[in-house]
């Protein structure tokens, strides 16, 4: 055994060494909870005043207490939630607040890229697939441009880890993000939150709930978030380019409507709407100083010389139907969900002005211009969901059900150049177009062996079907406008299936295993950016996983536990290499990838008036293929001497690549901690608090082969938000710091150019005033 293969099994046996000895903590029953609710347990009597609320998740698609559900699953909600997307953070800032779950784009706040236990998708085109599945109120939302929707008047974020194959299906070997919106209710009540910060933030949140009648009920929730631009163009020579950048307005609404004429039937009509407009991600040119991965000296987060145009325009719609009837001892659902967008996204990719043919040029040397726009100018998807399910008593259950999924996308990639007349570069310009059919038949079965032993199994055979055209116009030799077009075609069917069980150690503690399988769909691209590009393709990914480990509440409910360890094996692992000399991606199948690691959740009530929680993961990834190979660094002769500094040994007759057996997957952090700690007291018939919330991340690889530059230094981000409520809590007023010690690291690179690289976001800071009615 290899001294890294016997330090993660040491540290997985420390893990559950450590788990167990905490059986016999006490504990009391847990309440009974309605369907679909939490139920504080602050109860009438003293003795629970501390006790941790009970945790109802539907990652089973059944409202289950946590404690019961035999996988690993993290819930983000509540005080935490509101504290990390203060002053208006996207979807990124959930990133590391769940054990082994990473966010990322290269996009900015249009197109997240989720990771969970290192599986995930670098991919940065319009089609690209992602091995995590997103589902926003039960639709599954495929397209990356759909999962930035901003988060407002949610009840609940479900981090399921593992593969999901069997009741979401839909591409998630790794696991599910799962967002609840908060619903209607028959009882008028609402709230509003006006926030302010600092580069000029201004930002609305607010709900309005109400009774139409005794059996109709309308929820309108909305915000609107705006910032001014922060980072100037110095440029000397800008031009007609942009001037200022990274201000945005993003407006957003949900509008639902329950119908419930009697207990046995309800429907909830959900609209949903996005409007967004801001920059493009900043590549900026040269800011990584060769053979270190530290950031340029004089570094300047406000200044950007730039000659290009930036822009980000994104308009997402949807809407769905959701029915349930309660038919004796079944209940049966019709999930019915449209979802269209329109995308617009212009960069400087080349991060900087001007080419060394085109001097003055900077920051630093600029091998050639690369401007491109990226657009969506048609996508629609459509889902519909049959599902029923028992609910008699006994000991066996039982769920089972149909599933459609159709989308169509055609995605343009036009060129320009600042340096050259006629704008946009036409007819340099690419085009794809992309169908996707699938259709699945799932179910799995509950048994109750006893009163301490309930096993689980599941079924699901879906069938996919891809067709996928791309084509390149351009002069050709002969200065004879040309188009050449590519058509790629996949059809592939899979069964996926799942083994779980929990055993009641205790009536505090469960014991739960898991078996389970996860598939992902052939993945096609065809960014041409010359005649001689063909598109590429990777064949379907095969997922199997086993985990294992402990849910427990401790000493008397005002604290909670959960320690799980895993391993995974993923065949024909889907992975995306860049071209190495051009804007375009290239799809590759790796023989296999493997995972191991932990992870550790703890809530607790602390007395005094403390709370806090922590949690911790460790993935240990692994790509094994001898003969995979990728091209690095790219331009390293256009560079002249300015490329990065590969680490991986080279391929033996291929010249500029590097082999990749043996490597960490990209963008998975080996560590990952995320710790919160808050203090309330009463103070003049209110409460005052104070929260403070921290994530940690080891460094990891930005590609597929290992560069110095190119690895991403250890993060720590720190948060903070003071406040006062007041009124019987109908008011609220605070103030917020977001990455407060301001720590500014490179998250990302373009590998096909200079050193260009990416950085996260600032330190900001702001206050909230809340109304709640």
């Amino acid at each position: 055994m290899s001294k890294q293969g016997f330090a993660v099994r040491s540290m997985i046996a420390l893990a559950i060494a450590s788990a167990f000895p905490l059986q016999s903590a006490l504990a009391t029953e847990v309440a009974a909870v309605a369907e679909g609710q939490d139920t504080p347990a602050a109860s009438a009597t003293p003795s629970t005043a501390n006790q941790l609320e009970t945790v109802i998740v539907t990652a089973q698609r059944r409202a289950e207490n946590i404690k019961d559900v035999p996988m690993s699953i993290a819930t983000i909600k509540g005080d935490k939630l509101d504290a990390v997307t203060a002053g208006a953070g996207d979807i990124r800032v959930l990133s590391g607040r769940a054990p082994s779950l990473n966010i990322e784009s290269d996009y900015g706040r249009a197109f997240p890229r989720f990771y969970i236990r290192g599986l995930g998708n670098t991919d940065f085109d319009l089609n690209a697939s992602q091995p995590v599945g997103y589902v926003m109120d039960d639709i599954v939302q495929e397209n990356a441009m759909l999962k930035g929707f901003p988060i407002f008047d949610t009840d609940q974020v479900e981090v399921l880890r593992g593969p999901q194959g069997t009741l979401f299906g839909r591409n998630s070997p790794a696991g599910v993000i799962k967002f609840d919106s908060a619903k209607p209710v028959f009882k008028q009540e609402g709230y509003v939150t006006l926030g302010i910060g600092n580069y000029s933030a201004k930002n609305a949140e607010g709900a309005f709930n109400f009774p139409v009648s005794d059996t109709v009920a309308l929820r309108f929730s909305g915000t609107s978030q705006h910032r001014d631009d922060r980072v100037h163009n110095t440029n000397p020579t800008a031009g007609k380019g942009t001037q200022d950048f990274e201000g945005y307005g993003d407006n957003a609404f949900r509008l639902q409507a329950l119908v419930k004429p009697n207990q046995d039937f309800d429907a909830l009509f959900n609209y949903h709407q996005r409007n967004y407009h801001g920059s493009a991600t900043l590549f900026r040119a040269n800011i990584i100083k060769q053979g270190t991965n530290d950031i340029v000296d004089g570094f300047d987060y406000g200044s950007y010389p730039t000659d290009g145009v930036n822009y980000q325009k994104l308009e997402t719609k949807g809407g769905s139907i959701r029915l349930k009837y309660n038919l004796g001892d079944i209940t049966y659902h019709s999930i019915t969900g449209y979802e269209k967008l329109k995308f617009n996204s212009r960069a400087d990719v080349d991060g900087g002005y001007g080419a060394v043919f085109a001097p003055p040029y900077g920051p630093g040397r600029i091998p050639f211009p690369v401007e491109t726009a990226d657009l969506l100018p048609n996508h629609k998807q459509f889902t519909q969901e049959l599902r029923a399910e028992s609910n008699y008593k006994g000991p066996l259950q039982w769920i089972g059900g149909l599933f459609y999924f159709n989308e169509s996308i055609q995605i343009d990639s036009i060129a320009f150049d600042t340096l050259s007349p006629g704008n946009p570069q036409v007819p340099s310009y690419a085009r794809q177009f992309q169908k996707s059919k699938s259709w699945a038949a799932f179910g799995s079965l509950n048994y109750a062996v006893s009163d301490k032993l309930k096993l689980r199994g599941g079924l699901r055979y879906t069938d996919d079907k891809k067709d996928f055209f791309a084509s390149r116009t351009d002069f050709d030799a002969t200065n004879t406008l040309v188009t050449v077009p590519h058509t790629l075609n996949s059809k592939t069917h899979n069964v996926s299936w799942d083994l779980s069980g929990t055993y009641e150690l205790d009536k505090n503690t469960n014991l739960f295993a898991r078996a389970a399988t996860g598939y992902r769909a052939p993945s096609m691209q065809g960014r041409l950016s010359a005649l001689t590009d063909v598109p590429t393709q990777a064949g379907a990914e095969k997922a199997l996983s086993f985990e294992a480990g402990i849910k427990q509440d401790l000493f008397d409910r005002r604290a909670r536990l959960s320690a799980a360890v895993f391993q995974y094996r993923v065949k024909d692992k889907q992975l995306t290499a860049g071209s190495g000399t051009v804007n375009m991606n290239r799809l590759i199948n790796a023989d296999k990838v493997t995972g191991q690691g932990i992870e550790l959740d703890l809530q607790a009530n602390l007395g005094y008036g403390f709370s806090g929680s922590a949690g911790y993961s460790f993935n240990d990834t692994e790509i094994k293929d001898k003969n995979v190979r990728v091209q690095y660094c790219g331009n390293v002769a256009n560079n002249a001497g300015m490329g990065c500094t590969p680490t991986n040994a080279p391929a033996p007759g291929f010249p500029g690549y590097s082999l990749i057996d043996g490597n960490d997957l990209p963008r998975a952090p080996r560590h990952q901690a995320n710790f919160t700690l808050k203090y309330s007291t009463e103070v003049a018939n209110g409460e005052l608090y104070a929260l403070t919330d921290w994530t940690y991340r080891s460094k990891y690889n930005f590609f597929l082969y290992t560069a110095t530059e190119y690895t991403a230094k250890p993060l720590t981000e720190g948060g903070l938000r003071v406040g006062y409520k007041w009124g019987d809590g109908k008011y609220e007023v605070a103030a917020f710091g977001r990455n407060i010690t301001n720590k500014i690291v490179l998250l990302s690179a373009i590998e096909f150019d200079n050193l260009t690289g990416m950085l996260n976001e600032p330190r900001t800071y702001g206050a909230t005033f809340k109304v709640n009615f």
